[in-house]
């Protein structure tokens, strides 16, 4: 058995959940751990980076899966004891969990009995199945005319959607983590690169502080730009469903925004995303991005297109 630990907001359950659907396709026996949702551990109180969330996987009709019980997954962690751990240290037993530790292994595909921990961002994982993807993750109806009026306005333009996250992001440990990577640079390269290539233009804005983007881009744009605010609260997960119905996307270092543009019908969509999500790790070279993250477009902090 495959078991796959869930935790994270909803780009990352997406991504947990497109790589067990990968393990399923392989004819792996996979399930998924949820318990990170059920309860608060010690650990995760004592990391302030954390973000505690809910489970929003289930919001989508088209998805099903299997959940581990505690005992299947203890089953193949198997003792926790001090012994058992010093036997693992020195390489005298195998460890049983797998640590997501680079950009992409395509080993994890042979693995059995293991657990999985990580978050799965890159899309060669599950980019042979992303069109199987597409049809799973269709949304609920969410009943705000807003939405429907602002689907119709996207089908109509030629639609960009941009995203710029705030919200959990300014706190100082993700300021560390996630902090001088969508710059000045990073958005006016971005805007430069879609106008460039692209004729009659209507950009959409989507953030968790709207009031915030609406004056941060109004430099950059003068007018001719929507700004997304009519989901809130758990009904923030259909900006996800609107940023894929716009032509093109501009992202943040977010999986948010990168699930708007994976699910984006368009075949001649062109996304742009930063060259790296997060500091202090050393995955994001550009042709090994360019390999992986394929018909992606890549900018860096400082504006250059890769």
């Amino acid at each position: 058995m495959i078991i796959i630990e869930m935790n994270g907001g909803l780009g990352n359950q997406l991504q947990q959940y497109a790589l067990y659907e990968k393990f399923k396709s392989l004819q792996k026996e996979v399930k998924l751990d949820i318990s990170w949702y059920e309860t608060d551990s010690v650990e995760e109180t004592k990391n302030q980076a954390v973000t505690r969330r809910k489970l929003e996987l289930d919001y989508f009709p088209g998805v099903s899966y299997e959940v581990c019980t505690r005992e299947e997954k203890q089953g193949l962690l198997g003792s926790n004891s001090f012994f058992l751990r010093a036997m693992r240290r020195l390489g005298w037993t195998e460890a049983v969990r797998y640590v997501e530790h680079q950009m992409y292994d395509e080993n994890i595909f042979a693995l059995d009995n293991k657990v999985l921990s990580g978050y799965w961002a890159c899309e060669a994982y599950y980019r042979d199945i992303l069109q199987t993807l597409k049809k799973r993750l269709t949304f609920p109806s969410s009943g705000n005319p807003q939405n429907e009026a602002m689907k119709k306005k996207m089908e109509e333009t030629n639609s960009v959607s941009i995203h710029l996250r705030r919200g959990d992001y300014l706190t100082e440990e993700n300021r560390k983590m996630f902090g001088g990577i969508c710059t000045d640079a990073y958005y006016e390269s971005a805007l430069k690169y879609i106008r460039e290539r692209e004729d009659k233009i209507q950009f959409f804005i989507f953030s968790d502080d709207s009031e915030y983007a609406d004056k941060y881009f109004s430099p950059f744009l003068e007018k001719g730009y929507t700004i997304v605010d009519c989901n809130h609260g758990e009904d923030s997960f259909y900006d996800i469903e609107l940023m894929s119905c716009c032509k093109h996307n501009i992202c943040a270092n977010s999986t948010f925004s990168f699930w708007g543009a994976r699910l984006n019908h368009n075949p001649g969509r062109i996304a742009i995303r930063p060259l790296k999500q997060k500091n202090g790790v050393n995955w994001y070279q550009p042709e090994t991005m360019k390999k992986l993250w394929e018909n992606w477009i890549f900018i860096d902090e400082k504006g250059s297109v890769q």
